[in-house]
């Protein structure tokens, strides 16, 4: 990339960063103020904004350090390379965790309570965050470039993520292994959710409560929906330009268009707080408290600034308060 558009792409992946790290600590205290983190779904929100949350403090300063090819030793590439991977599959597995939560939901509503606990829905985003490491640091058990280390005399190159991972392992493993089918099911689950949904909806002599509160799930499934369809988007383009790339090697993917996927890709983790803040009732009103709370705490400093001790603009001299209690002459009023 050229000089003045590497410094436009470090310049928006520094801002986007400091959007996924702000946005999603704030999604992680609204839950956990707002005691959701007791519902299982929650905990798999909370898991999710951390996923988004290391996308801002871990892969995009490493994506930059990549970028801009410092000479390193081969493996230490091949790590940081890894980790920029780790994210992305935290990301799938929890969105198809959530899925699969949500179609519980619905399935079995009498012992769902019973059946994802709080502790089982942690068990499950660990379980999550381990198979993601796995799957993303399998290129550092021998599925990298071997014939970057021989075309180098030493064991430092300079570090580019395309030189150390193979196209074949993003390809066939990533993208139509580790993508495709997790979306498939998540589609598919979320499709079945909606069917149930408005079946029971259609049903005569459906009580009150049990209305309202399918309405309140109906609304947080679409807002995961909304979640997943924004992951998919953003996704995508850079898997596609992946795979068109190494199917038909004789297209030529402009490089602008290469760097536009992975902003998009990492964009998609500023995101996801914004629709948390605007779709899933819990955190919006958690949103709004803390905001009070800010304005609040600005408000009362501003009150509690004393009206003495304050210097004329003419003089410059400082002027007592006069007490209520004292008359003009300095003599106590009776």
């Amino acid at each position: 990339m050229v000089l003045g558009g590497g410094i436009i792409y470090i310049s928006l992946e520094v801002l986007i960063a400091v959007g996924c790290c702000l946005g999603n600590v704030l999604v992680i205290w609204a839950v956990w103020r707002s005691g959701a983190l007791n519902q299982s779904t929650f905990c798999l929100i909370v898991s999710l904004a951390m996923a988004d949350f290391l996308v801002g403090a871990v892969a995009i300063p490493l994506a930059v350090v990549v970028d801009i090819h410092v000479k390193i030793p081969f493996y230490a590439c091949l790590f940081i390379s890894c980790v920029l991977i780790v994210p992305l599959q935290a990301s799938v597995l929890t969105l198809l965790a959530i899925a699969v939560d949500r179609c519980l939901r619905v399935c079995i509503p009498l012992r769902y309570n019973s059946t994802v606990t709080k502790k089982r829905s942690w068990i499950t985003a660990a379980v999550c965050w381990i198979l993601a490491s796995v799957l993303g640091f399998l290129p550092m058990f021998g599925w990298y470039n071997h014939d970057t280390l021989a075309r180098y005399n030493s064991t430092s190159i300079d570090c580019q993520f395309i030189d150390v991972i193979p196209a074949s392992y993003l390809v066939h493993f990533i993208y139509e292994c580790c993508f495709l089918p997790p979306l498939a099911v998540m589609i598919t689950l979320y499709g079945y959710v909606f069917f149930k949904m408005r079946l029971s909806r259609g049903r005569a002599g459906v009580a009150a409560d049990t209305g309202v509160c399918n309405q309140k799930e109906h609304k947080l499934a679409k807002s995961l929906v909304l979640v997943l369809a924004l992951f998919i988007a953003c996704w995508l383009p850079l898997h596609l330009t992946t795979a068109i790339t190494y199917y038909n090697q004789n297209i030529h993917v402009p490089s602008i268009a290469l760097y536009f996927g992975i902003l998009l890709s990492h964009g998609n983790s500023m995101v996801n707080p914004v629709v948390y803040a605007f779709k899933i009732p819990k955190i919006k009103q958690e949103y709004r408290k803390i905001w009070k709370r800010v304005i609040g705490r600005e408000q009362k400093a501003d009150i509690n600034t004393p009206a003495s001790n304050t210097l004329d603009s003419h003089d410059g001299r400082v002027h007592g308060e006069i007490s209520p209690e004292v008359g003009v002459n300095g003599i106590n009023s009776t």
